[in-house]
């Protein structure tokens, strides 16, 4: 076996102390140059290809370096590039316009990446779009590595029938659309051949999904005439985060020299291959350690399931992650001395995943493992049973009019009432407070005191601006599941976790760890500050059952049903207290309801059973007067509004403004009457948008729901914002509320 190799892919760009980050919103803030920018990306890059060559990987991968998204990478590639945004000159200044926008053009829309937190910017694909080469990115890459280290590095680039249908392209474009995008990438291949590349990946995790004929087959035809095009190299196909669809099909059809396949999520992969086989002229890259997962591999388990691949593939094997490591922190070590020792022996990052590799392959070709493993956590058992918690739910009684009318009648509300949908400017001076809390440079007096002072300005900025429901602007909170898992049991937060989620942003997922409860009121203080401050209803806001389960690392002993019912039921306590005292509306904001959609279709019944159920746990014991909110964000949710629905939230704001109210697409066949607030202000781009681009989207909603039933709200929270953009934008939407309540006054 001395033959197997080990690769990588979807290594965090955004560096080991988010040097990313900060190089972005310093270009943004105008503090550096394009070229120190540049040169940061460049260095990064390096970087990146070090880390692998360190841990003795054998193919190291390039191209996965972005500025912001991989996706809009290739758009700008392919040259697929919207008419608004055409007469920028440079390149990056291009990938920035189009992910954030300008102050004449709005951004693309932005979604979640399959099943992940990550977001990627939706391709703006017409019938008409002629694809060409703009710049080569990967030969970029590829000659800065090889002329900087010596290397010929795998690039890897996402594969172009993925990137149509992650494209919204109606199915009778589809097929000329991907012939002139596959001549594209014959170009871009051909061009990497004659630089001396090697190998090439294209990723195609859209092959996990339920495919139907008609794709399996123009897959295989495009695949072939890319196969028969090619130069002397090799060309693998990876897949992930589910099982290879249509798999004897593709597995012996499709035209490639290597299939990456996932052995972590699930084991259908693992049986097809038992089953069906595996092609003698190709090569298996073998997810087998989780991009996803933040503990420890069991290395007795995976050596034993990749003896049984090579007594079927031989040494036509290469050694890789399942996903893309992107998903994870960069490294335990930066943990230590923070977490608990017991912890901190169980997790492995991106970097120890890398190592993970390099010892599987070891133990493979030697049959032995030359390292002592330390123990790991012991999980506990779960305090209650599934049937017994499941017994328990119950909807909300009375029915929905009935609630509403009582509701409206008690808040005493305008026609198309306005509100936010949470959080507000979270600026450089507020960071620095809680750094100087959180080292003890003030004491819990002082930090409280400026938190108050804070929402006391954010209530009198909403009043000054005429907004009917107000919020207390969550300044307290770091982000909206850390906090959470910072309060309750069972959850353990990292000190240097960070993951990327879109462009600079960033977050650091909880860790799971325990059985979850609530050890005492976690956001009571705040929100009746806050709305002692005001006569208006004021709005209480927690983070939802599915977003903190979603949003956090999964402990791996227990179904992820359990460990929904148990946020739920802790989440539940505080729902209670807010309404005991006073608080009339609550938001339950599930921005990952979607997300956490299972990609295989018949895993689809399980999943919204325990989501839904979990949000009923949180809120069915409510007086019908307390009006119960939750809130979606960027996530295609057409084809789940009758699960949507079924939650029974009293009101649930979602995304329009990116989208073009293309959502509202969904109540044309399905008749929702529960309220709905129109995500009428995309806070992910710096741009004020005006009156009038509100009230297109306001008037487009009418045609489709009932006017009584129409809240008014950005689309989501705004605390990546600053105080200047927000009063720009929250006063137009304001005037365009009220501009509508003048049209529909009689």
């Amino acid at each position: 076996m001395s033959n197997i190799k080990t690769t990588i892919f979807g290594y965090p760009r955004i560096g080991p102390n988010r040097e990313l980050k900060k190089a972005l919103e310093s270009y943004w803030s105008c503090k550096s140059s394009k070229k120190e920018l540049l040169d940061e990306g460049d260095r990064l890059i390096v970087e990146m290809a070090k880390k692998a060559i360190e841990n003795e990987i054998d193919i190291v991968p390039c191209n996965e370096f972005s500025f912001y998204d991989f996706v809009l990478d290739v758009s700008l590639m392919v040259n697929a590039i919207p008419k608004r945004f055409r007469k920028i000159e440079s390149t990056i200044d291009t990938l920035f316009a189009m992910a954030r926008g300008t102050d004449n053009a709005s951004p693309s829309e932005m979604t979640k990446w399959f099943n992940t937190n990550y977001h990627y910017i939706v391709p703006e694909i017409e019938k008409d779009t002629e694809f060409s080469l703009n710049e080569n990115k990967p030969l970029r890459e590829f000659a800065l590595l090889k002329d900087k280290l010596k290397i010929k590095t795998k690039p890897v680039i996402v594969g172009p029938f993925t990137y149509l249908k992650i494209s919204k392209v109606r199915k009778e474009h589809f097929e000329n659309l991907f012939e002139s995008l596959i001549n594209v990438y014959l170009q871009i291949i051909k061009e990497l051949s004659n630089a001396e590349a090697w190998v090439i990946q294209l990723d195609e995790p859209w092959l996990v999904m339920d495919l139907e004929n008609w794709e399996a087959e123009l897959l295989i035809e495009g695949y072939k005439k890319i196969y028969k095009n090619k130069p002397n190299l090799l060309i693998f196909v990876q897949t992930y985060y589910e099982s290879l669809s249509k798999f004897e099909q593709i597995i012996h059809s499709l035209s490639v020299d290597g299939i990456g396949l996932d052995f972590v999520e699930g084991d259908e992969n693992f049986e097809n291959i038992k089953e069906f086989g595996f092609p003698n002229n190709k090569i298996l890259i073998a997810g087998v350690v989780s991009g996803r997962d933040p503990w420890k591999i069991n290395f007795t388990d995976t050596l034993k399931n990749l003896e049984s691949l090579t007594n079927i593939v031989g040494n036509r094997l290469i050694l890789s992650n399942a996903s893309p490591l992107y998903h994870l922190p960069i490294t335990v070590k930066s943990e230590e001395g923070f977490l608990p020792e017991d912890i901190l022996n169980s997790l492995s990052f991106a970097d120890e995943k890398i190592k993970e590799l390099t010892l599987l392959k070891e133990a493979l070709i030697t049959g032995k493992i030359s390292f002592q493993q330390k123990a790991t956590a012991v999980f506990p058992l779960p305090d209650k049973s599934l049937d017994e918690i499941e017994n328990s739910i119950r909807r909300r009684t009375p029915e929905f009019s009935v609630r509403y009318e009582l509701q409206q009648k008690n808040l005493n509300l305008p026609l198309f009432p306005t509100t936010t949908i949470g959080s507000f400017p979270q600026t450089p001076e507020l960071r620095k407070i809680r750094n100087k809390y959180k080292k003890g440079q003030i004491n819990s007096s002082e930090y409280e005191q400026y938190i108050r002072k804070e929402i006391e300005k954010a209530v009198k900025l909403q009043e000054n601006l005429g907004l009917d429901v107000l919020v207390h602007g969550e300044f307290e909170r770091t982000d909206m599941v850390e906090f959470f898992a910072e309060q309750l049991d069972g959850f353990i937060c990292t000190k240097n976790g960070w993951v990327q989620s879109y462009g600079s942003r960033c977050v650091r997922p909880p860790i799971i760890y325990d059985n979850i409860k609530r050890k005492a009121p976690i956001t009571l203080k705040e929100t009746l500050y806050a709305a002692s401050l005001t006569r208006k209803p004021l709005k209480g806001i927690l983070t939802g059952a599915v977003t903190i389960l979603q949003w956090s690392f999964p402990r791996r002993d227990i179904s992820r049903k359990e460990m929904v019912y148990q946020i739920a039921l802790a989440l539940r306590e505080e729902v209670l207290d807010l309404e005991k005292e006073g608080i009339k509306i609550i938001q339950i904001d599930e921005p990952a309801f979607r997300e956490g959609l299972p990609l295989k279709s018949h895993k689809h019944k399980d999943y919204f059973q325990w989501a839904i159920g979990s949000f009923h746990l949180t809120t069915s014991q409510v007086s019908p007067t307390t009006q119960i909110h939750t809130h979606m964000c960027y996530s295609d949710f057409n084809e789940i509004i009758s699960e949507i629905y079924a939650l029974d939230a009293d009101v649930i704001s979602i995304e329009a403004s990116r989208s073009k109210a293309e959502i509202l697409e969904a109540f044309e066949n399905f008749k929702y009457d529960l309220g709905i607030g129109i995500g009428v202000y995309d806070i992910h781009s710096p741009r004020i948008p005006s009156v009038e681009e509100m009230t297109e989207m306001i008037d487009r909603a009418i045609k489709l729901l009932d006017k009584k039933l129409i809240w008014i709200n950005p689309d989501c929270g705004l605390k990546t914002r600053t105080y200047y953009e927000i009063e720009g934008a929250l006063r137009n939407m304001v005037i365009a509320a009220i501009r509508m309540r003048e049209k529909f006054k009689n």
